[in-house]
């Protein structure tokens, strides 16, 4: 059961590329990531490996957003890329990809470098992880990039995060680190639409009371 409608004002939003109004250009056009003058803003110098990692980063993002809501300190993004790297959150494979976000590595390293506690959710209902949101808990959860037009068929399920905010009897709101205007930043999608992309699993971030 969904509980009484509850939603978080004010968490911040951010892209997995330099600038929010890039992301079309970047997704839609196939443009160079490298051609937004704010590319450098997360911290990375190098062009190769920004364009390499930005467009998997989108969990990432979603933990950015996440500490800065609850002012906990970190480092920037590309920083916080070479921890995960060290904690096995990503790995990388022979064939030159990219295995990741792992969740349960990303558990006990945010939660041993943040102070957040981190509730794996393998097998989860999407009003079920909903329910979950609380006063000082958010949720990360697998969608699929498609979620961006949610009014077109989508072809999979999962491959992406987003950082759930709020919640109501009906549906939830979020911020989508690949979203383009008007389904970027506290986007609101019914459940029965959501559900099309949902991979069936997430996490809850939780940091006391706040």
């Amino acid at each position: 059961m969904i509980e009484p409608a509850l939603r978080h004002t004010g968490v911040p939003y951010y892209t997995q590329w330099g600038s929010p109004a890039w992301v079309r250009d970047i997704v839609e056009r196939q443009c160079d990531p490298c051609d937004d003058p704010h590319w450098r803003r997360s911290g990375f110098a190098d062009p190769e490996r920004y364009r390499f990692w930005a467009k998997r980063l989108c969990g990432l993002t979603c933990l950015e957003s996440a500490l800065d809501y609850w002012r906990i300190g970190h480092p920037p993004r590309a920083a916080l890329l070479d921890a995960a790297l060290r904690h096995g959150v990503y790995r990388l494979r022979d064939d030159g990809g990219v295995d990741g976000l792992i969740y349960r590595p990303f558990a006990e390293w945010a939660g041993a470098a943040f102070g957040i506690e981190v509730d794996v959710l393998p097998q989860v209902s999407l009003e079920e992880i909903a329910a979950r949101l609380a006063a000082d808990t958010l949720a990360i959860v697998s969608v699929s990039p498609e979620i961006r037009y949610p009014e077109r068929p989508n072809q999979r399920q999962g491959g992406h995060l987003i950082l759930l905010h709020g919640r109501d009897r009906e549906g939830a709101w979020f911020h989508n680190p690949s979203g383009v205007a008007p389904h970027q930043a506290d986007v609101y999608l019914p459940f029965a639409t959501m559900a099309r992309f949902y991979a069936g699993r997430g996490m809850t971030l939780t940091f006391g009371a706040r």
